[in-house]
Formats: C-alpha cells, sequence, structure tokens
C-alpha cells in the first residue's frame, strides 16, 4: 500500500478464482493478476514479467517460492538489477524459521510483550511486529537495496524477520535497561504505566485520556491544570510514590468529563490526548485539519504517509489486469 501510495507500479499475483477486493484499504493502487504458478506456462510468464521489474516482494515461508521455480537464483539470473524482498515471521534461517507464526508470538520472543499491558493482562491489540518491524522494516529495506543497486548494477535479496524488525523497535529500551532505568516487571517504568504522570485515566463520563508529562516542565503544567498542589506530588521521579500519586489521580480524572478535560488540557504542553475511537478519529479537528483520514468508495481509510512537498503521494484504485498488459507495459518503459 505505501509502495503503491508513493507512485510505485505494483502488481499483485493472486491464485486464481482468488476475487481479491479491489476496494480494499490496504490493496489500494495494485495492479491484481490471477495465476496458477503450478502451471510451467505461467511461471514462465511471471518471469518475463520479473525480468523488467525493479523488485519482487513475497511473504511465504522459507523455500516456497524455490518450490513455484521463483527463487532469488532463478529469478536474478533473469534480471541481476532486481531487489529480492522476502518478509516472514521467523526469518529466512534459524529453529523456527518453518514454523507458524503471528505478531503476538514475535513479540513475546524479543521482549516486547513482556512489557505491554497491565500485570493482569499480558494481550493487547499490537501491530508491533506484522506492520512495524515486518511492512516498515521491509519497506526501508527494499528502498535502500533499489538506491544501492542504482549504483552497482546489481539487485540483492532482502530478509525482513518480523522478530528482528520487532526487535529493532525495542533498541530504546535496551539502553535504557543498560543504565539502569527499565525494570523487567511491569508497571514499574515510567513508559509502561507505572508512573503516574504517563498512562490512561478514565473520566467521569465513562471515556479515557491520555498523560505524558515526562519532563519537569511539563509535569508542572498537569499539576496546574489539575489542581495537584499537594506537596506529595513534589518528587515525580520518585518511584515508591508512583502506585499511591496514580490512585490519587485517578480520582482527579474521575471528576470531570472527557470533553471537560480536552477544554481545560487540549493543545497545552502538557502532552495530552483524548483516547479516541475509530469513529472518532477521522472527526478530531486536528486530524481533520490535516485530512489524515479520507473517504474512499464509500470506506473511510488512512490517508498516504509520510507526505512530500515535491511529489506528493496519492491513493489510486486497484484494477484486475492480464499478466501480458503488464509486461507489455514494463518492457516499453525500459
Amino acid at each position: 500500500m505505501m509502495l503503491a501510495d508513493m507512485g510505485a507500479d505494483v502488481v499483485t499475483l493472486d491464485r486464481v478464482g482468488a476475487n481479491k477486493n479491489l476496494k480494499s484499504v490496504a490493496g489500494r493502487g495494485r495492479k491484481v493478476v490471477e495465476l496458477d504458478l503450478k502451471q510451467e506456462a505461467s511461471v514462465a510468464q511471471v518471469l518475463d514479467l520479473l525480468s523488467t521489474a525493479d523488485a519482487l516482494i513475497e511473504g511465504f515461508r522459507p523455500g516456497v517460492m524455490e518450490r513455484l521455480g521463483l527463487g532469488p537464483e532463478v529469478v536474478h539470473a533473469r534480471n541481476p538489477r532486481l531487489v529480492y524482498g522476502r518478509v516472514t515471521g521467523w526469518g529466512q534461517q534459524g529453529p523456527l524459521a518453518q514454523a507458524a507464526g503471528h505478531d503476538i508470538n514475535y513479540i513475546s520472543l524479543t521482549g516486547a510483550l513482556a512489557s505491554i499491558g497491565t500485570r493482569e493482562s499480558r494481550c493487547r491489540r499490537s501491530t508491533w511486529s506484522d506492520f512495524g518491524g515486518g511492512a516498515l522494516y521491509l519497506v526501508v529495506g527494499v528502498l535502500a537495496a533499489l538506491l544501492e543497486a542504482k549504483k552497482s548494477g546489481k539487485g540483492q535479496m532482502v530478509d525482513a524477520a518480523m522478530c528482528d524488525g520487532a526487535a529493532s523497535l525495542m533498541s530504546m529500551f535496551f539502553d535504557m535497561a543498560a543504565a539502569g532505568r527499565w525494570i523487567d516487571q511491569r508497571e514499574t517504568n515510567f513508559l509502561d504505566g507505572g508512573a503516574h504522570f504517563y498512562g490512561v485515566y478514565q473520566c467521569s463520563c465513562g471515556q479515557f485520556i491520555s498523560i505524558g508529562s515526562i519532563e519537569p516542565q511539563f509535569y508542572d503544567l498537569l499539576r496546574q491544570h489539575a489542581g495537584l498542589s499537594e506537596a506529595c506530588f513534589d518528587a515525580q521521579m520518585d518511584r515508591d510514590g508512583w502506585a499511591s500519586l496514580k490512585e490519587k489521580l485517578v480520582e482527579v480524572f474521575k471528576t470531570k468529563s472527557r470533553d471537560d478535560w480536552c477544554k481545560i488540557m487540549e493543545g497545552t504542553d502538557i502532552c495530552f490526548a483524548p483516547i479516541l475511537t475509530m469513529k472518532e478519529a477521522p472527526q478530531h479537528p486536528h486530524m481533520a485539519a490535516r485530512e489524515a483520514f479520507v473517504t474512499r468508495h464509500g470506506v473511510t481509510q488512512p490517508a498516504p504517509a509520510p507526505r512530500f512537498s515535491r511529489t506528493p503521494s496519492a491513493i489510486r484504485d486497484a484494477a484486475k489486469i492480464d499478466i501480458a498488459d503488464v509486461t507489455s507495459e514494463w518492457s516499453a518503459a525500459k
């Protein structure tokens, strides 16, 4: 989706009869080709297409593309400049490479899940490894390899493992642990809900708000706007007092509705935001002003990101197409 939004000509190869939803949010901007890759003639057509492609992305378990006759060695023999992107959960090598898994499993092995949520619940909706450690790291890797191929004239394989990317996203926390600023116990650190000045609070209306007043000047503003004048709030970074101060803040924020707290705190340097649902988010004044969400085919969806000053991204419709037409078009462009 990101590559298509940024202008890439993206072709999805799907099985015959898949009937992919051409109005899918994640599938926007793609040309869809249906093929039976168990047929030699279809594999030959794909190799013809790849002979003029810049990159290939596949998400099968290790070895599947090789069995289909479309492994890196075969493809690079036809197109030495092609970047071969492979995204999996566990990576191309390792004891778990052939095992099935999902986001929750990949972040379990990297130390990420151990610090998410409350002490009572270790499971939270997360796209940390799937889209963060997987898709985004794949995009970065493919684009970097394309830049390098322009200089060297040679493509290469990019192994984007979701567990690797999730581990990389934990870099800051490993830094803090090394410096003695992170404890491997939930709700005992200032970024995991342990601190009273960084967390989620329920309001009188039943809705929630988020507070992130880490820096002293932001914490001072929190105290001013929430009326936290008691001396016990002076020692902001004293871990021993966090639990009791959090209890006090729970009661404070329950005295007003979410809308009331927005009027008091939103737009200040407190580091405050209301916690919105997917339905509410597009209507928020800031998100609406930035046009962060758009409606297409009757579906509200995120607008392209990031934003470019000279070559803005754009959402394009998906379309079902014949592979011969794409091959002809790409060959002419080369």
